[in-house]
């Protein structure tokens, strides 16, 4: 029942995205949890079995209620002014006060009903322009109705949500730049990729979506774990995870040499991530303002999804009279489950390291907070010839370090340092013009094609072009100068 007649139904246990206007927010879908977004709270219970995509109104005691298509008012009856200049912002304009207001709002009254009292009782209202009378009836709508959109995460939503909430976290990358990585690195369906990024697994998750759970993808991750709070929200099936394997980079060295095991393989990663996040500073205990709740990061959600089915298996537990009894077996399968991860884990790493060996790629992504030339020559040794590779940097200078390298190794065709533009417009009748705020860098991007690298030949041919580089009438003045 999850496929509607028009599309994917809210299930359970999803991870959702909130949208009210140009703000978002990813949520799991839980019952009996209170949310906090845009100054708003209400609980998602209503909204489950709803397909994505539907606008709900928040109603008393925080339900959500699908909203019914009104009908637009029209603004032909509207007496307007033909200028703002009479109109002076004295603050004594709106009758209602804001004991008024909020007497209307505990009567039960919509918001609806509210913008339309407000506009009644405004003095200044019928001498604005109309534009301006449309400014203000939007602006009151957004402050009064409460309005809110579930939609089925993807890549642009995510990346857009990040972006405006948390940049830092995403290496500033911003989505359109993410979209020309996608393409530059020709992702499709049936690639074999090695993917290294530190963006919270944005990055990761785009390649995966793009994918469609068809090829491999290996992520090569720092320290202990890699980091996937945005994939989760991106909420693949099963299967597609089946695909996607890990290798780390401290191992990468003995992999290339000859002398990797898996053995020596940190066995626990769960307290190496947890080490990293306190060291990302994560675990301060703080002060949680309403602000701050609204600023619940990706990752939480994930941790929230996961800590809620735990809490239910353990509530199934409490219920359990012989609980004590069955302490000592628990432990043992504890245990006996702690050694079958492992195992598995390193059957996986085992089979990771293989699948590098081959040497075979048919591309490589970049986009991290480390110096991207030492990576990317290293990750390069994986790559079949004529793929295509492309490096994220949120600075120039370390990419044309990089761009400097791979020119001197040789080995690359087509390399390319780009920056993208952006501009977001305002379309609207009579009044369409650029945004007035505007992103002012989303980043660079070095992009190229490998080719065969003939070690020897590589090596004769640079003194060659050296040679050939100073025509020999030049070369003769230089000589006699030097006596």
């Amino acid at each position: 029942a999850m496929e509607g007649p028009r599309g994917v139904r809210i299930r359970e246990g999803d991870c959702a995205v909130l949208k009210r206007d140009e703000v978002f927010k990813a949520v799991p879908v839980l019952r009996h949890r209170k949310i906090v977004f845009e100054k708003q709270w209400f609980y998602l219970d209503n909204a489950i079995g709803h397909i994505y995509g539907t606008t709900f109104e928040v109603t008393s005691g925080g339900n959500l209620q699908p909203k019914r298509e009104v009908e637009e008012v029209t603004t032909e009856t509207k007496e307007a002014g033909t200028d703002n200049r009479n109109i002076v912002d004295d603050g004594k304009s709106q009758r209602l006060t804001h004991d008024d207001i909020k007497a209307l709002k505990d009567k039960g009254i919509k918001g609806q009903e509210i913008v339309q009292q407000l506009i009644e009782n405004s003095t200044t209202f019928r001498d604005k322009t109309e534009f301006a009378q449309d400014k203000y009836i939007k602006k009151k709508k957004k402050k009064y109705e409460a309005v809110i959109t579930i939609v089925k995460p993807s890549t642009r939503i995510l990346s857009t949500m990040y972006y405006a909430r948390e940049p830092g976290k995403i290496n500033h990358l911003r989505y359109d730049t993410l979209a020309q990585m996608l393409t530059l690195g020709n992702i499709h369906a049936g690639n074999k990729m090695i993917v290294m990024e530190t963006c919270a697994g944005l990055v990761l998750g785009a390649v995966m979506e793009r994918m469609g759970g068809y090829g491999s993808i290996i992520q090569m991750y720092p320290g202990g774990e890699p980091v996937r709070a945005a994939t989760i929200c991106f909420g693949f099936p099963k299967p597609f995870f089946d695909n996607l394997y890990e290798f780390p980079l401290s191992k990468v060295d003995s992999l290339l040499s000859g002398t990797f095991s898996a053995e020596t393989v940190p066995s626990e990663p769960e307290d190496n991530a947890l080490a990293e996040e306190e060291s990302n500073g994560l675990n301060d205990k703080k002060e949680i303002s309403l602000q701050e709740t609204e600023e619940e990061s990706a990752a939480e959600v994930a941790m929230e999804i996961s800590r809620a089915q735990e809490q239910e298996a353990m509530d199934i537990n409490a219920e359990d009279v012989e609980f004590k009894v069955n302490r000592g077996k628990e432990n043992k399968e504890n245990v006996r489950e702690k050694q079958r991860k492992q195992w598995e884990r390193r059957k996986k790493l085992i089979e990771t390291a293989a699948l590098l060996r081959e040497k075979n790629a048919d591309g490589v992504i970049v986009a991290s907070k480390f110096h991207p030339t030492p990576l990317l020559l290293t990750l390069l040794e994986f790559v079949a010839p004529s793929r295509p590779f492309v490096v994220y940097c949120q600075y120039r200078e370390p990419l044309l370090e990089c761009y400097t390298k791979l020119r001197e190794r040789g080995g690359v065709i087509n390399l390319k340092l780009s920056e993208t533009w952006l501009r977001n417009y305002q379309v609207l009748p009579d009044r369409s013009h650029p945004k007035l705020t505007m992103s002012g860098g989303g980043g660079y991007l070095l992009s190229g094609i490998t080719v065969v690298l003939d070690k020897d030949k590589a090596d004769s041919t640079n003194l060659e072009t050296l040679n050939m580089e100073e025509p020999s009438s030049k070369r003769c003045k230089v000589e006699e100068l030097h006596c």
